[in-house]
């Protein structure tokens, strides 16, 4: 999934909300920004708007009942639930609150994405939160097919919030049929979908896409470079295609 649709991952966290900290110390007038930085050696950071702390970022230390692993930021963590996971910074040990962003060299020369259109190119900067995705698990390259009844399933979600419903196609996009969504069906996290099909041999292509709560719909790869060019590579949410053999095979398309 990492080398078709991005790195996610889903847990549960335990933490202090990091609002509850800048109460406590109290921050200045024209504070906008603040600057997250971690102890690894290559001393990952990121400036984040106040207005995400003031929402729901945390201070984790927990993951999944246990403490965090070394490999997963311990002893704490920035968590800042629906964003791109590099601004969730790891081996957290420095916090400074700023009025502006710092422009460092992780939103700068990394994260940001060029629009280029007609030999014209602007950065887009800043886009922290991640759009709703959608793609198929089984079958997939990893899941072949055989003959016969399939249940389609997989994963979609939103940093914007809810998913609301997930559709699928079984004929490269030309009609599409409302899948079953799985409980619990959280804002920020991943929903599962389940869709029945009956499979008879024909090569075909597979797909799905979601909608989200914001009235957001997964876009084609065509909307997408139509809109960000093709110099774009960070935050690629597009439709999925996995092109079906009549040997049960299953590849992996761009459409």
């Amino acid at each position: 999934m990492q080398q078709t649709h991005d790195s996610l991952s889903g847990s549960e966290w335990t933490g202090v909300a990091l609002a509850t900290l800048f109460r406590e110390v109290g921050l200045q007038p024209g504070a906008k920004w603040f600057v997250a930085e971690g102890a690894d050696a290559a001393r990952m950071n990121r400036s984040i708007p106040l207005g995400k702390a003031w929402d729901d970022a945390m201070i984790a230390y927990g993951q999944n009942g246990e403490a965090l692993r070394p490999e997963q930021g311990y002893p704490m963590r920035l968590l800042l639930p629906g964003w791109e996971g590099n601004t969730n910074i790891k081996w957290l040990h420095v916090i400074k609150v700023t009025d502006k962003p710092y422009q460092t060299r992780q939103e700068t020369a990394r994260y940001t994405d060029l629009i280029c259109h007609d030999g014209a190119c602007q950065a887009r900067q800043f886009t922290f939160v991640m759009d709703a995705k959608s793609v198929i698990i089984t079958p997939s390259a990893k899941f072949p097919l055989r003959r016969g009844f399939v249940e389609i399933r997989g994963l979609a979600w939103s940093g914007r919030g809810k998913i609301v419903h997930v559709e699928v196609s079984t004929d490269g996009g030309k009609s599409w049929g409302l899948a079953a969504l799985q409980d619990p069906i959280l804002p920020k996290a991943l929903t599962v979908f389940r869709f029945p099909w009956q499979w008879e041999g024909q090569e075909t292509i597979l797909q799905s896409r979601c909608t989200d709560d914001t009235g957001y719909i997964q876009p084609t790869r065509a909307a997408l470079v139509s809109a960000r060019g093709v110099g774009s590579f960070y935050h690629y949410n597009a439709i999925q295609s996995w092109k079906v053999a009549s040997d049960g095979s299953v590849h992996n398309v761009q459409v």
